[in-house]
């Protein structure tokens, strides 16, 4: 799967799927040079049940900690997905 990442200014996103068909994409905004909000994560029906979203975001915990940034996840499959791996909790903000 490739994920690719857009960013505007201090909004992002990552996201998988045909060029302009339906994909999976997480979006983001960037509170500062050290902490990025997870907003919101959406997967199309007819990608669910195959990891897709938990791919996105273990993606952007990759990229974290390249970066040397926190993660706040307030999106809620986000905030889920921090619960379920705990290995993750290095670049959990909180």
């Amino acid at each position: 799967m490739h994920i690719h990442h857009e960013q505007f200014g201090a909004k992002g996103r990552y996201r998988t799927g045909p060029d302009g068909g339906p994909g999976a994409e997480m979006t983001y905004s960037r509170a500062s040079d050290r902490l990025v909000i997870i907003d919101n994560t959406s997967v199309p029906d007819a990608c669910r049940g195959q990891g897709v979203g938990a791919a996105l975001v273990a993606h952007a915990v990759a990229a974290a900690r390249r970066g040397g940034w926190k993660i706040l996840p307030l999106c809620p499959f986000a905030a889920a997905q921090f619960r379920r791996h705990p290995e993750w909790q290095d670049v959990l903000n909180g």
